[in-house]
């Protein structure tokens, strides 16, 4: 055999040898040089928790007989345009705000009084008790979804009532705090807008009619839903100032 051929053989063998193992060669570009092998990484997407709540924007409505402050949780929303001294404050407030579920919705009203005898237009011929009255509806402001309105259901507090006698009215010279024209004045609970707050103590708001509260200058400017109600405490006279709250779950 010729040197030549057995070295040829050789070089055979030793190929056939290494594709047995499974080895390959080491692949080239067309210009000879070899390629680098190519790492291909994937990655899952982080999932967020199930329990995560989305943000939205909710478009709050409100009207009131005369005054109110609206709270989400402890943070003040809005706060009537119209002071509470102003005598025939009567207007609707819209805004809209960022929440997510559950939310905890808190009102503080007032029905204006001159002073804590409760009157109004004292020492005129319209000396009278005033009567309050609240209605509100929340919606999604993107979708118009309905979130939340004003009825029974919010919890509320009266933490001043006056006169106590009604027949305080009446008198030619009313004097707050002296009988007939008593009244009870109660500081805020501590810590009433939070969402933990117990408020099993306090009662359902009471409903009335468009006819007991005769709402007027802004109230016809909102299409309220049908399910939204003007709510106060029992007694439309006597009770001026309430706190009311209600929390959203979404469920």
């Amino acid at each position: 055999m010729k040197l030549t051929s057995f070295f040829s053989l050789a070089i055979l063998i030793t190929i056939i040898l290494s594709s047995c193992r499974g080895t390959p060669p080491p692949s080239t570009t067309d210009n000879g040089q070899q390629n680098a092998t190519e790492v291909v990484s994937t990655s899952v997407p982080a999932q967020s928790p199930s329990n995560t709540t989305e943000t939205m924007n909710v478009k709050g409505e409100v009207w009131a007989d005369n005054w109110s402050a609206f709270y989400l949780g402890d943070q003040l929303v809005m706060e009537d345009s119209v002071s509470i001294t102003t005598e025939r404050s009567f207007n609707a407030e819209v805004f809209t705000f960022e929440a997510a579920y559950p939310m905890s919705f808190n009102f503080i009203v007032k029905d204006f009084k001159e002073n804590d005898s409760g009157l109004e237009y004292i020492g005129s011929n319209r000396q009278q008790m005033g009567d309050g009255g609240l209605i509100a509806q929340f919606t999604n402001a993107d979708t118009g979804a309905l979130i939340a309105v004003t009825d029974s259901n919010w919890a509320c507090i009266v933490i001043h009532e006056a006169p106590l006698d009604k027949s305080c009215e009446k008198t030619s010279n009313p004097v707050a705090g002296q009988m007939p024209c008593g009244f009870t004045s109660l500081e805020e609970p501590i810590d009433w807008k939070s969402a933990s707050f117990d408020d099993s103590s306090w009662s359902n708001a009471t409903v009335y009619s468009e006819s007991q509260v005769s709402p007027k200058d802004g109230y016809d400017q909102i299409s309220w839903d049908s399910s939204a109600q003007l709510i106060w405490g029992p007694d439309l006279e006597t009770n001026n100032t309430l706190l009311c709250r209600l929390t959203v779950t979404g469920e």
